[in-house]
């Protein structure tokens, strides 16, 4: 639940956790039980979250209408990590051998393995 921060005007400001249905509606002062309204006190901690649940947010904050598209050019352009894959240009050739039926075969990785 988010904390939303009120201010009374007897006692003055207080935060409380509430539900964000809730985020709307006043609360009561947890000294003297008066109804105090909704107030922005502090910006959102964003600042404090892990670099995970910044990167989540980002994330989920992106337009639906711009989504990112893989294409070759964004590829060289280095939006990958080091060893990816996809675009990567030390490719190390295949150990698989094919055999005359079809069947492919790994002989010198682990024999005891049957292919599949």
């Amino acid at each position: 639940m988010p904390t939303y921060g009120y201010i009374c005007p007897d006692c003055g400001p207080f935060e409380r956790f509430r539900p964000m249905a809730e985020s709307a509606e006043p609360s009561d002062c947890p000294g003297c039980g008066t109804t105090a309204p909704r107030v922005i006190l502090t910006a959102p901690r964003m600042a404090m979250m892990d670099a995970g649940a910044r990167t989540a947010h980002a994330t989920n904050e992106k337009a639906a209408h711009s989504p990112d598209f893989s294409t070759k050019a964004s590829r060289n352009a280095g939006g990958h990590g080091p060893g990816c894959s996809c675009c990567a240009s030390n490719k190390k050739p295949s150990r698989a051998v094919y055999t005359a039926d079809g069947s492919k075969t790994f002989p010198s990785a682990r024999p005891w393995m049957i292919s599949h």
